[in-house]
């Protein structure tokens, strides 16, 4: 039996029916699965971490480990080593919520300061770094610390904050310099000044050295009936009672004869003064390549004067807690 062309086209139809049908199918049973994910997943439950007393950044990884969204709000503290760290959190650790579930984390933001703290009695280093660290944070420069600090003698240790001003308690308003008088340590005791007119150079050098003494040394030609490279004039004069501070001044006679190619002369350089003795060490590079010491001592600071006799073209060096600080050559008679 042959069919018309109508019925062809009918069972055309028919079959393309057929098609959507079956593609319709197919579509609603894909959305019903995705739809049944979404909703299982979103009846995920998940446990609350502890991110209280952690940097920001560690918190928010902790949490989105957990799929957890963090909601973040900010508050001064009372402390400034808390900047960044979470504070508190909501819900509570150990809750059990579902996951995407907002967190609130109270994250600080340092300490707002608006009286004086009080610093005496503490390590002048330690209140150095707290401000420093005060002013990188929240602090501005709402507080700063006045420079150069002023040394006297106390019974406190060396370093220890012994007057501030403002005093502790009063109000800050705006930019606030702070002022402290920071302990060198208990006065020093007296001391009898030895004999050394007469000396030999080297071990006046020596003694300066061990002494810890103030020194001046100057030269002149010897006198009639005195020795070279001798101290020939101190003071305070021997068996005067003075205290560890105290300059003491000696001046050496010039040698009665040298080598050809030697000079005789006072090295002399100003320094800056120091809060507290410091190690300096003045060397001589000789021509030849060796090295000379010529002084070690503990110095505070101002002229520092040593006689030397060197070959010419010798070069001085002068350091100061193992760094050079200056450094000039030997030419010729000074």
């Amino acid at each position: 039996m042959r069919l018309t062309k109508l019925d062809e086209l009918i069972a055309g139809n028919l079959k393309l029916f057929a098609s959507l049908v079956a593609g319709f199918l197919v579509f609603a049973a894909i959305i019903a699965v995705s739809v049944f994910f979404v909703v299982l997943r979103g009846e995920e439950q998940v446990l609350v971490p502890n991110v209280q007393g952690r940097e920001l950044t560690q918190a928010l990884l902790e949490l989105q480990a957990r799929e957890l969204n963090p909601r973040i709000q900010l508050r001064y503290s009372n402390n400034p080593h808390d900047r960044g760290q979470v504070l508190e959190q909501e819900p509570s650790p150990g809750s059990i919520v579902k996951a995407g579930r907002r967190v609130r984390l109270v994250v600080s933001q340092g300490a707002v300061i608006n009286r004086v703290e009080n610093f005496i009695g503490r390590d002048i280093d330690d209140v150095r770094m707290d401000l420093q660290a005060f002013i990188a944070g929240a602090g501005g420069q709402l507080l700063s610390l006045r420079e150069p600090i002023m040394f006297d003698y106390s019974a406190e240790p060396a370093g220890t904050i012994v007057q501030q001003r403002p005093e502790a308690g009063a109000s800050i308003s705006g930019p606030t310099q702070i002022e402290f008088v920071v302990s060198r340590g208990p006065q020093p005791v007296l001391m009898a000044v030895p004999q050394l007119t007469g000396l030999p150079l080297s071990e006046a050098l020596d003694w300066v050295g061990s002494s810890g003494v103030a020194f001046d040394f100057s030269v002149r030609e010897a006198w009639e009936g005195e020795a070279g490279e001798t101290v020939v004039h101190q003071s305070p004069a021997a068996g005067a009672s003075v205290t560890a501070g105290t300059r003491i001044a000696m001046t050496v006679s010039a040698p009665e004869s040298l080598l050809v190619g030697e000079v005789f002369g006072l090295f002399a350089h100003a320094t800056a003064p120091n809060p507290f003795p410091l190690p300096v060490r003045l060397e001589a590079l000789l021509p030849g390549g060796e090295t000379r010491q010529l002084l070690a001592a503990d110095f505070a600071g101002g002229r520092l004067a040593v006689p030397f006799r060197l070959p010419v073209d010798s070069v001085l060096i002068l350091t100061m807690m193992n760094l050079e600080i200056h450094r000039e050559t030997v030419r010729g008679a000074l």
